[in-house]
């Protein structure tokens, strides 16, 4: 396989409310003369649009547009599935009209959008996390967040720093592609903003990259939870046959029983308060948000699709997906333990 090197650096009502509304704006004024820039032909339900969507979300969103297009017949969401930067890019170029990723835009974006007199809507769909996969055979598959600290940040190197096993040797770093929202991720959450390892990888997707740990005895990777939390989903099952998901914690002086891995469970937050009163209960560490971010000045097919996804059955489709979503409620029961 190759690799390259990677330090190179809401349901139906407000659907039906967003028709109504598209045909109060100019859009719909009927001194339009057609052929200009300003003759849409979209809706909230129907024509043709343009949404571009960060890779490591591509299971969770292919289940959302193909639900949204059999539902709406008349509606064809043209997808495609980049790395962040790529999906940011092509939003600032007006390429797309909307996009989903996991961060909002940052001050230079905001300017660039602001000069093209352009106000964008960011809209929190949902929560994700990120999985840290090892190899079934790896011991250490209990990680705290200082040793993936050191790890990612090339500090350190040989599996036998982290637990004394010396049978897998170099650790073996290994992201899905080149300026990813999971390597940037890394590098502002567990590096402060540090380089990554200049040993790190990419494998240029995440098919490949959960391939290329499931065969490589001493490699560590990163995908987004959506690869392998659907346990509905054949090729979910197939790849946990073949990776082992590391338990993860930010606790100092950890037990056994402080490792946790990206269970829906633990996705959700959870107030101090709540943490307080239950110290079994955690935060998974490595958590982060879904947005869209759209760029539509009306509405049209990409706010169909943005209040489709943000509502019931969107929200749903997140939770099934073992995501959590970011208009529902978790319900959260503790048991006491028996004696």
């Amino acid at each position: 396989m190759s690799l390259t090197n990677l330090f190179s650096r809401p349901d139906r009502l407000v659907l039906a409310a967003l028709l109504v509304t598209s045909c109060l704006l100019p859009s719909c004024h009927p001194d339009r003369g057609a052929g200009t820039s300003e003759d849409f032909t979209d809706t909230p339900t129907s024509g043709h649009v343009g949404i571009s969507v960060d890779e490591t979300f591509a299971p969770v969103l292919e289940s959302q547009v193909d639900t949204f297009q059999k539902l709406y017949v008349d509606a064809h969401l043209k997808v495609s599935y980049q790395p962040e930067d790529n999906v940011f890019l092509e939003l600032l170029n007006d390429k797309v009209k909307a996009i989903v990723v996991s961060r909002d835009l940052n001050d230079a974006e905001k300017k660039e959008l602001d000069k093209q007199t352009m106000i964008p809507r960011t809209t929190k769909v949902g929560i994700d996390g990120l999985a840290i996969i090892l190899h079934p055979s790896n011991p250490d598959s209990l990680l705290t967040l200082t040793q993936l600290s050191s790890i990612f940040g090339g500090q350190t190197t040989q599996w036998n720093q982290v637990s004394g096993q010396k049978k897998l040797g170099v650790i073996n770093v290994v992201f899905d592609a080149n300026r990813s929202s999971t390597s940037r991720f890394v590098r502002d959450t567990l590096l402060h903003g540090g380089a990554l390892s200049t040993k790190a990888f990419a494998a240029q997707s995440n098919p490949k990259l959960l391939d290329y740990v499931a065969t490589h005895p001493n490699a560590i990777g990163v995908v987004g939870v959506n690869w392998i939390s659907d346990f509905d989903d054949p090729n979910v099952r197939g790849f946990l046959k073949r990776v082992r998901v590391a338990g993860i914690t930010a606790r100092p002086n950890p037990t056994k029983d402080d490792y946790i891995k990206p269970y829906q469970v633990y996705l959700a937050p959870k107030p101090p308060a709540m943490l307080q009163a239950h110290p079994e209960l955690q935060n998974y560490p490595l958590r982060r948000d879904i947005f869209i971010i759209s760029r539509e000045a009306r509405a049209g097919l990409a706010s169909g699709f943005l209040s489709f996804v943000a509502g019931q059955k969107g929200q749903l489709i997140f939770q099934k997906a073992g995501l959590m979503p970011a208009n529902m409620q978790a319900r959260i029961v503790t048991t006491n333990k028996r004696k």
